[in-house]
């Protein structure tokens, strides 16, 4: 009993942070918008890597990752999945870093809005995860949120889409996967890694990349565009390791509420009451998910303690 609390309480803990840092990207992402999107993705690909490769040789698990990648070498199908999240995150990151740095970061959260209502239905249909009746509630109060924004917004939001389909697949090829979270992570920047070096060496020798040739901090920040990637990815995937992908999906909504507020306040970025009132919505959606889910667990440690 006390396991299963304390793996929900760090499972929680983990996502929250995930969420935090992934809302505060728009700032990091502001500071490089001289920089192609394209290059910032290939850039962030290979120093996610490097600094992945990092954490796996500081913690001593080198060893357990070359054995992992010989059991994958041996049953190549193994890896389907893992490729096939790297892909995904890969085209989510290029998505979203060229709408920040085209001033579309109203339209990039709408998609993280969607997204979490694609991850409960994902972890319902394709996973079996069980919902109470107040979590279709709340998932309908936060679906009628997600309406009006999409309405407002007057057409057709692709970007918000493709965020939203992109992102909301990776969760659940993630929570399919059994493997650390630190090796998924280098195996997925591995698979994916050619492609940016050979992107990268092709703008540096045609002598339009920005890494070397521009001011020192744009390539102080684009080779710690591996942390800022890695480090909520890691957080987010041991979060999901711990706590549903249905409750993981609600406290997505953290990130792209902080990204409106600096869209806002930050970025002076248009928002009308229409948006407010969605927003209220989703909110409330959110906390009633968030209390109903509370009190499913406390009636399971009860029954698990009568056992």
């Amino acid at each position: 009993m006390n396991t299963n609390k304390n793996t929900f309480f760090i499972g929680t803990l983990y996502s929250l942070a995930a969420y935090v840092l992934w809302g505060l990207l728009p700032i990091y992402w502001k500071w490089i918008e001289h920089v192609p999107a394209g290059e910032i993705l290939a850039h962030r690909i290979v120093w996610s890597f490097v600094f992945v490769i990092g954490i796996i040789y500081v913690t001593k698990k080198s060893s357990t990752f070359r054995q992992q990648i010989y059991l994958f070498w041996k049953t190549p199908k193994s890896m389907v999945p893992v490729l096939i999240a790297g892909v995904l995150i890969s085209c989510n990151w290029f998505i979203y870093i060229w709408a920040v740095n085209h001033e579309q970061i109203v339209e990039a959260s709408l998609g993280y809005y969607m997204n979490p209502l694609l991850s409960v239905l994902l972890g319902v249909i394709v996973l079996r995860e069980k919902m109470s009746n107040w979590h279709f509630i709340a998932l309908f109060f936060a679906g009628i949120g997600v309406a009006i924004l999409t309405i407002q917004h007057g057409q057709i939001p692709l970007i918000s889409i493709a965020l939203a389909l992109s992102f909301a697949l990776y969760g659940l090829v993630k929570k399919i996967i059994k493997l650390d979270s630190v090796f998924s992570l280098a195996i997925e920047t591995a698979l994916v890694l050619p492609i940016a070096l050979i992107y990268l060496s092709s703008l540096q020798g045609k002598g339009t990349g920005t890494f070397l040739t521009s001011s020192l901090s744009t390539t102080i920040l684009l080779i710690c565009t591996g942390v800022a990637t890695a480090l909520p990815l890691l957080f987010f995937a041991e979060g999901l390791q711990r706590i549903s992908l249905s409750l993981n999906g609600f406290f997505q909504y953290l990130a792209p509420t902080i990204s409106l507020i600096l869209a806002i306040f930050v970025y002076h970025e248009p928002f009308s009451k229409i948006q407010l009132i969605s927003f209220m919505f989703i909110w409330f959606g959110l906390i009633l998910f968030t209390l109903s889910s509370t009190n499913l667990i406390r009636v399971s440690e009860k029954k698990t303690a009568s056992v």
